[in-house]
């Protein structure tokens, strides 16, 4: 069977953010079984397999993105596709103060999301994307939430205020995440007549193995009845990476089981 010329990959060279995490392992190793060249960037080590290469990266530092950058060109020329799916929340085990009342959480949480999710994604493009547009093509696929796009629901979290805890979704992630929105568009018509597509790919909450009763709060709301299984968003970013796409430019493709359509 011959391949599908619109979405194949094969030759060509991908960055992926936050590497070793669950949704980045996922597009690594899917981008590289379609023949792509994956390099990792991350703050922990990875594996490196064939055709894959992992880069201890710290994306809130431009040197080091730039230093990564040229190991990458060196060995396989300018990257051709980067997605910028590193990002910072505030885990389960979250200390009290960042899972309290939003008049009171810390500033310093909010600088150190806001740092990785956002910053981090500006210096990966400002490095990366104009690597690509000097080429004259690329493709950028900025990772965002539905939580960039609409309110977290705190009743999500009911159950743990039940057992007597005191847990609000933070702010943070929400205000990173929409801003990534407006990156995408801003560098989709900055970079539009240098050949570079910059899109933004909105996921709904990834399945974890979370408190069973969280994962049943999340499917009564959720209208396909479950959280997304991690490999169902590799569709979206091959889609977005390929030439299937070569008219997609500035979108917000929303792959959530249809959580913003209520």
């Amino acid at each position: 069977m011959t391949a599908d010329p619109l979405f194949d990959l094969s030759g060509r060279v991908a960055v992926v953010t936050g590497g070793t995490g669950q949704l980045g392992a996922v597009y690594i190793a899917g981008l590289a079984e379609r023949g792509m060249r994956v390099a990792s960037l991350d703050i922990a080590s990875g594996e490196t397999a064939e055709g894959i290469r992992a880069y201890v990266c710290d994306v809130t530092d431009r040197t080091a993105i730039e230093e990564a950058l040229r190991e990458i060109e060196d060995e396989w020329g300018t990257p051709h596709l980067l997605v910028n799916n590193a990002g910072l929340d505030s885990p389960p085990g979250a200390p009290a103060e960042e899972v309290g009342p939003f008049e009171t959480y810390p500033e310093s949480s909010f600088d150190a999301v806001l740092d990785v999710n956002v910053k981090g994604a500006f210096l990966c493009c400002q490095v990366i994307g104009a690597a690509m547009a000097r080429e004259g093509r690329g493709s950028i696929v900025n990772i965002s939430s539905i939580y960039g796009l609409l309110s977290p629901v705190q009743d999500l979290y009911a159950f743990r205020r039940a057992r007597g805890e005191t847990f609000v979704k933070p702010v943070a992630y929400s205000v990173s995440k929409s801003a990534i929105l407006n990156l995408t568009r801003y560098l989709a018509t900055y970079w539009a007549a240098a050949g570079v597509r910059v899109n933004t790919l909105t996921l709904a909450g990834v399945w974890n193995d979370q408190p069973p009763e969280f994962l049943d709060a999340y499917a009564a709301r959720a209208p396909m009845g479950r959280m997304l299984r991690a490999e169902e968003a590799l569709g979206a970013v091959v889609f977005l990476a390929s030439d299937a796409s070569s008219y997609v430019t500035g979108s917000n493709v929303v792959v959530d089981g249809g959580w913003s359509a209520w």
